[in-house]
């Protein structure tokens, strides 16, 4: 592994704000970012995110290759949380490890933006398909989660419909604003994105470095309610992802040859939701506990993507 990659991603400011926020915690410090603006910028990534990906949309051909992207990532989103609810289930109730294979097969948003930051760092742009590839990804890993879960208890899910859930994900606010400003920024012109680039794109960093304090705070409160499940959840939280990332990133090459789709491709593998699944199990799977699977997600798998992951799918995607 280049260890000079690792050390520069590792003093990234915006990863160092991400640390701070988990120190403060330790520290007992009363610093905490308000609700209602912290809300604002997740709301202000997400359009950004969109907005630039629908202008690079624009500028794209449909192709077989972006079929072959398309088709690579539902595989993994049903791939990844079968394998894991059978992992899972040796050491978990199956209620739990439905829900936790649910969010390792769907995706995180917050990830998928700091990727594109990472990337931007290293002058590679993200493809707009991507913006749309990740949108996609939030629902089947939910459904797969779900049936799994019903497979061995059919009593365990509570009023199961997929129709319902399939909307409910799709109409979930982060990926209904992202799909919105992906499909806003595709129709617009290229005059009309300059009137609005110093908002979509010469902030962006130092917003998503006051976003990642806002995690580290979050995360480091977390942190102590994973520990009383003991070592397994974390060690899967740690290896499983990174595991994921790794092979997703590297036989990606069967679909594209494109480095930063296929770092970003190892990426959405890699991530974890904590956000559209704990939504969708609070409703249909309330025997899940979310004091397992949110930290997993959030305090463990996120930092680890961040730190560890980045540098290892970016190395890979340079593979053959």
């Amino acid at each position: 592994m280049n260890v000079h990659l690792l050390l520069e991603n590792l003093t990234n400011p915006a990863l160092l704000f991400f640390v701070l926020g988990i120190l403060s915690v330790y520290f007992k410090s009363d610093l905490e970012i308000p609700p209602n603006s912290s809300k604002f910028i997740s709301l202000y990534l997400l359009f950004a995110i969109g907005f630039k990906g629908g202008q690079e949309l624009a500028h794209e051909k449909f192709s077989f290759e972006l079929l072959g992207i398309i088709g690579f990532s539902l595989a993994s989103a049903i791939l990844i949380p079968i394998y894991s609810f059978y992992l899972l289930k040796r050491r978990l109730n199956i209620y739990d490890s439905g829900a936790i294979a649910a969010s390792y097969g769907s995706i995180s948003a917050v990830t998928f933006v700091t990727a594109v930051s990472y990337l931007e760092a290293y002058q590679f742009k993200t493809n707009g398909h991507m913006v749309a590839v990740m949108a996609l990804l939030e629902a089947p890993a939910i459904v797969v989660g779900l049936t799994l879960i019903s497979l061995y208890d059919k009593q365990s899910v509570e009023s199961l419909n997929f129709r319902k859930i399939i909307l409910h994900s799709l109409s979930n606010g982060s990926v209904l604003l992202i799909l919105g400003s992906l499909l806003i920024g595709y129709l617009a012109t290229e005059q009309q994105a300059q009137g609005i680039k110093p908002f979509t794109t010469d902030i962006f960093k130092g917003f998503l470095a006051i976003f990642l304090l806002d995690m580290g705070i979050t995360s480091g409160k977390k942190l102590q309610s994973l520990f009383t499940h003991g070592w397994f959840p974390i060690a899967f939280a740690i290896l499983v992802p990174l595991f994921n990332g790794m092979l997703f990133a590297y036989s990606s090459q069967l679909v594209t040859h494109n480095i930063s789709d296929r770092f970003i491709l190892g990426v959405l593998a890699a991530s974890a939701s904590y956000i559209a699944v704990p939504a969708a199990m609070k409703i249909s799977v309330p025997k899940a506990d979310p004091g397992l699977f949110v930290p997993m997600a959030l305090a463990i798998t996120f930092p680890i993507n961040i730190t560890i992951g980045f540098p290892l799918y970016y190395l890979i995607a340079h593979m053959n």
